[in-house]
């Protein structure tokens, strides 16, 4: 097996990885709620509004290193292409 099919295998498993995380973490925060909680009444909601705040919270730095390892790979499955085209028109 060459270099090229490895490098796309790579590249689409990190971009369905990233498209995996990225879908768990918008189901994971679509109850999340931007409010500002001033009187005791209502802590059972502010305690859920915080577990959900802190799983989102929990995978964020997953989320961030597979965007950069897709973005990694993304890049140098560009930089491959484009110096085989220069080597081409050498």
């Amino acid at each position: 097996m060459g270099f090229v099919p490895v490098m796309w295998s790579v590249w689409g498993v990190l971009v369905v990885l990233m498209a995996a995380v990225s879908i768990y973490a918008a189901r994971l925060g679509r109850n999340e709620e931007d409010q500002l909680f001033l009187a005791d009444s209502s802590s059972n909601v502010k305690s859920e509004q915080d577990a959900i705040a802190a799983r989102l919270n929990k995978i964020q730095p997953l989320k961030r290193t597979v965007l950069a390892l897709a973005a990694v790979m993304t890049l140098l499955v560009l930089v491959y292409y484009v110096l085989d085209a220069v080597k081409q028109f050498r």
